[in-house]
């Protein structure tokens, strides 16, 4: 079942972001690969597509797992998390329609 993963940013955190987003990137491409992944991506502060020093809000990522509860441990060891750009995370059910 998919899941969508909201990772919320804590404060100032754009240059934390800039440096663990390639380890990030890299979990998130395994699971691509293994075409599980929907979407994913950052949610900017702003509506821009590029928002600049004004950073992104956290991030949504909509991934095929086989629980919540691997969702959410998937979550938990993620870069992001371990390394403080997320100071919260959210799992819920996502059923895709289209």
């Amino acid at each position: 079942m998919y899941y969508a993963i909201l990772g919320f940013d804590g404060h100032d955190v754009l240059p934390l972001r800039r440096e663990l987003r390639p380890a990030h990137l890299l979990r998130v491409e395994a699971l691509r690969s293994a075409g599980r992944v929907l979407t994913a991506g950052p949610m900017p502060a702003i509506d821009a597509p590029d928002p600049g020093p004004a950073g992104f809000i956290g991030s949504l990522l909509v991934i095929d797992f086989s629980s919540k509860e691997e969702a959410l441990a998937w979550a938990a060891a993620d870069p992001y998390r371990i390394g403080g750009v997320w100071v919260r995370i959210e799992v819920h059910p996502f059923i895709r329609v289209f």
